[in-house]
């Protein structure tokens, strides 16, 4: 389901009403894996400069019929995703306003207390182990690259118990029993997930990255404000919040 951060009131246009969009409000689409640090900017980029901002995250299909119509901002869980908007809705983003963000590492999410003792890519490919992956939403390929340098992709693969298409789908499932044991995702989901999952980091050196990228709608009419706005998330300040949430 769609989450939202709302910013302050506007007075609306006959037309702004009529659309469902705010005058002056700065609406900005994704995934929900940046949601965290996306929507505490948000908020603190409203309190700055006064522009009110709508932030709607979740599955791409929750949201991509209202940003056709609204959006001034959509953002990526990786770079392959954005680009993967962009070839199925060719209109929708002015490509040459993409801005790189910061990226965020993979790693390993256990069930609290880390019962099965999984301490490496090694460990998730013992006996007994249960994988849950996601295929999809920035994570396609992710398991498959970090096991590849190590030769570990047959014994990973065959411990893969169940693929969904995207991180609510894992989330629902993960919190729904105690099926799988482990999901190979980027360490950020942790930090949204904290109550029902342990991290395990991976060494530097095995570490997998992938970009947030973010850019303006083809069609937005606050492309002043779109642009301060991504400004704004490249701030000293906003790679702090984005480091809390689990960021590079």
């Amino acid at each position: 389901m769609p989450l939202f951060l709302w910013g302050c009131g506007s007075t609306e246009t006959p037309e702004a009403q009529s659309s469902g969009k705010a005058e002056n409000t700065l609406y900005v689409y994704g995934p929900g894996g940046p949601l965290g640090p996306m929507e505490e900017l948000a908020g603190k980029f409203t309190e700055e400069t006064g522009i009110p901002v709508k932030v709607t995250a979740g599955p791409e299909s929750k949201w991509i019929k209202e940003a056709k119509q609204q959006a001034d901002l959509v953002y990526g869980g990786s770079h392959y995703m954005l680009r993967n908007t962009m070839l199925e809705h060719p209109e929708l983003i002015d490509e040459k306003t993409i801005e790189e963000l910061y990226p965020r590492a993979a790693g390993i999410l256990v069930r609290k207390g880390n019962p099965k003792n999984i301490r490496s890519l090694e460990d998730l490919t013992k006996e007994g182990v249960k994988i849950l992956d996601v295929n999809g939403a920035g994570q396609l390929g992710l398991w498959e690259d970090l096991a590849g340098r190590k030769g570990l992709i047959p014994g990973i693969s065959n411990n893969i118990d169940l693929s969904v298409p995207n991180s609510a789908k894992a989330i629902e499932l993960w919190k729904k029993h105690n099926k799988h044991d482990a999901w190979i995702t980027y360490e950020s989901w942790h930090h949204r997930l904290k109550d029902v999952t342990d991290l395990v980091e991976l060494p530097e050196e095995e570490k997998l990255y992938r970009g947030t990228p973010i850019a303006i709608a083809a069609d937005s009419d606050q492309k002043k404000a779109a642009k301060q706005f991504i400004e704004f998330l490249k701030t000293d300040l906003s790679h702090q919040v984005f480091q809390k949430w689990g960021w590079k």
